[in-house]
């Protein structure tokens, strides 16, 4: 188990994608609290919010891969692809979901007022606006030339 786990420390674009995952979640933090005034940890583990961390963890995947391997890299092709799947989805169809949660959360509490319904809330904040995925793709890219030009 040792030897499996030095091995993964060693894996210096896998090390890459999760610190910028990390990093970017803890960012999402101190945005939080520049933003809104207000300290909230469970940002550490949510979805939306600035930077997208999603697109940070895939965006310094792909440039650790391109700084690693080379441009002409198969994995280099599968992460960028990756990359793109995941960006769209941040701030496409989650953002959109996350939308309709909104409406949907207005209506149920409108609806409350004359009804009896469950107290059954959506999560409203799933996506990212572009700017957010922007600021996960700068992000995830300086992570990865950061630990490149560290650890070369």
């Amino acid at each position: 188990m040792a030897e499996f786990m030095a091995g993964i420390g060693k894996n210096i674009i896998l090390m890459t994608a999760v610190t910028a995952w990390f990093t970017a979640q803890v960012l999402k933090i101190i945005t939080a609290y520049w933003r809104y005034g207000v300290f909230d940890a469970r940002r550490l583990l949510g979805a939306g919010g600035m930077p997208s961390s999603h697109t940070a963890l895939v965006v310094s995947l792909a440039v650790g891969i391109a700084l690693k391997e080379g441009l002409e890299s198969d994995l280099l092709a599968v992460a960028v692809i990756l990359a793109g799947i995941v960006m769209y989805d941040a701030a496409g169809v989650r953002r959109a979901a996350g939308k309709q949660a909104k409406v949907i959360n207005k209506l149920v509490r409108e609806m409350r007022v004359n009804h009896k319904i469950g107290d059954g809330r959506l999560k409203e904040l799933l996506g990212h606006t572009p700017l957010e995925v922007l600021g996960g793709a700068v992000h995830g890219t300086l992570i990865a030339y950061a630990l490149y030009v560290l650890y070369r």
